[in-house]
């Protein structure tokens, strides 16, 4: 069942070099609890698509679509609510407030949304990221992969629909990220959530349903559309 896509994706930006086609006219289908890495060298395109796809950024043309809705047609407050309520992001950087506790951190979307939170779902979720140790700490007092379980615990408070992790690894060493990857595959699994990974690591890549290739902007490689030839 499909849960998104995009039609004539493009997204060009211009330098003083000319125009700079950083995804460029991409057709793409997305499944409801795929999990799917985006892959590419540098400058690929793999963020910008991300972003857009969430709705962080805006395309220079096309059509994105999440359940059937036209993301084109929501208004900047819109928008917003939707990405609270039915996305959730992950980054390279942890984001955390500082002066917060994790729970605080995690706690933080459901409190912008003026709602009570699912404490049984929250439960759940610290006990999946095995950080029940650390909910009471501040930032300062955990190692970077125990901040990232914090920021996927924050970004999967609001029990999104799909969840959208750009180079979540990158700055943990190899066995943290590998541990960090296994954890979002089964939090995926297990709560039925849609996960699109942008990384540069095809040991990471290779962990996933299906793997996405950009070149240049452009989608060179779908290993789904292999698959079914």
């Amino acid at each position: 069942m499909e849960i998104m896509r995009c039609e004539a994706l493009r997204k060009t930006f211009v330098t003083g070099g000319g125009e700079v086609h950083a995804v460029d006219g991409i057709d793409l289908s997305i499944g409801k609890c795929e999990f799917i890495a985006v892959t590419g060298p540098s400058g690929s395109g793999k963020s910008t698509l991300l972003h857009m796809l969430g709705g962080l950024e805006y395309p220079t043309s096309g059509k994105i679509y999440y359940q059937e809705a036209l993301l084109s047609d929501y208004n900047d407050n819109q928008l917003s609510v939707l990405r609270r309520r039915r996305f959730g992001f992950v980054f390279q950087s942890y984001n955390l407030v500082r002066e917060l506790t994790g729970l605080e951190n995690i706690l933080l979307p459901v409190m912008l949304d003026s709602k009570r939170a699912d404490q049984a779902y929250i439960d759940r979720v610290v006990d999946m990221l095995q950080i029940g140790d650390r909910v009471e700490h501040l930032p300062g007092a955990m190692s970077g992969g125990q901040q990232q379980r914090i920021s996927i615990a924050r970004a999967l408070a609001n029990k999104p629909a799909i969840l959208f992790a750009d180079e979540p690894t990158g700055n943990l060493d190899g066995k943290t990220g590998r541990e960090v990857i296994s954890l979002l595959k089964y939090v995926g699994k297990e709560l039925g959530i849609t996960l699109v990974l942008v990384t540069h690591d095809l040991s990471i890549a290779e962990q996933a349903q299906r793997i996405l290739t950009l070149e240049d902007g452009k989608l060179v490689r779908d290993t789904a559309a292999e698959v079914q030839s």
